[in-house]
């Protein structure tokens, strides 16, 4: 993941804070303790930002939690049915598993997306937090 250390997709795949890519934005690394799922630090330990920016602010991830399931359904389904050939019910219910199984790692991916979409990596941020 060193890569893609400056850009977006380091923050939503990895769950870190979107300005220093440093903290950690979730309590519980693991989203299957499904308790803590959404359980967020309050500041990122690194640059002290605020991720819950304002109240209810994580509700628009609904929208992006529908696409994001709706993607995995999609591709569910064109692997279930046009690759391994397998009938509707059978495609179907391997659908409903996957979003099942999936559910907890779709929310906190929809949360770091949408977060992300008002908040940009800074190098300086990171500066500054180190000489502090």
């Amino acid at each position: 993941m060193r890569l893609l250390k400056d850009s977006k997709l380091y923050s939503i795949f990895t769950g870190t804070c979107p300005v220093c890519h440093g903290g950690k934005m979730y309590i519980e690394p693991n989203p299957y303790k499904i308790r803590k799922v959404l359980k967020m630090h309050e500041h990122c330990s690194h640059c002290n930002l605020k991720f819950k920016i304002e109240p209810s602010f994580f509700y628009g991830a609904m929208y992006v939690s529908y696409g994001v399931g709706v993607a995995i359904g999609v591709a569910v389904f064109i692997i279930s049915y046009f690759f391994l050939n397998q009938n509707e019910h059978i495609t179907f219910l391997a659908i409903i598993l996957a979003l099942v199984i999936t559910f907890p790692i779709i929310l906190r991916v929809s949360r770091n997306i949408w977060i992300n979409l008002f908040l940009t990596y800074d190098k300086n941020t990171i500066e500054k937090a180190e000489k502090s």
